[in-house]
């Protein structure tokens, strides 16, 4: 069975308390593209780590893991949640169903205030991809400057990833996605 596993960002502190904002896993594109896939008769789930705000990798992964990952399964991830899902991959050597990275993130400047600690202290496996049905990373033009860099240490050590670029998108902090659900169905 195809599954899809949903993975948001990091939030700051005062979102993920503020009881006006919705949950991670339900704020922007998220509750839009999960029930998009439960039409399409895909079976969506989204992690719910405890604290996002502070990733510790190792809850981040044990949340994660707790679903099927499957050669079917395809993995979503948006700025902390694609950085996160860049390491799970270059850590993990299992095959998985397509990958998309909405705005990955894996803090390129170990900025002290971003709080991820040592979530990103990994070396990225430049053949993660060929353990998926692909990889493509979704990037504005006017996101941030430490997004755009990643991309650009992605672009620059891992073959075989494909780039779609829009302007005037920010983040992708939209409250719903259909270029992304068109590569995803």
């Amino acid at each position: 069975m195809i599954n899809a596993i949903l993975v948001p960002g990091r939030p700051d502190k005062d979102q993920h308390y503020n009881q006006n904002v919705p949950s991670n896993s339900e704020n922007y594109w998220f509750s839009w593209l999960k029930r998009q896939l439960i039409i399409h008769d895909l079976k969506a789930d989204a992690i719910e780590p405890p604290m996002p705000f502070r990733p510790s990798y190792d809850v981040w992964k044990k949340e994660f893991e707790r679903f099927d990952i499957t050669p079917d399964t395809i993995l979503i991830g948006h700025s902390c949640g694609g950085g996160f899902l860049i390491r799970w991959l270059s850590e993990n050597n299992i095959s998985v169903g397509k990958v998309l990275l909405v705005a990955p993130w894996i803090n390129p400047d170990n900025n002290p205030e971003s709080d991820t600690a040592d979530f990103f202290t990994f070396t990225i496996d430049p053949d993660f991809p060929k353990r998926t049905a692909g990889v493509q990373i979704f990037i504005s033009e006017d996101d941030g400057a430490e997004v755009v860099t990643t991309v650009e240490i992605l672009k620059d050590s891992v073959p075989d990833i494909r780039i779609h670029e829009f302007e005037h998108r920010g983040h992708f902090t939209e409250k719903s996605f259909p270029e992304l659900l068109q590569e995803i169905v």
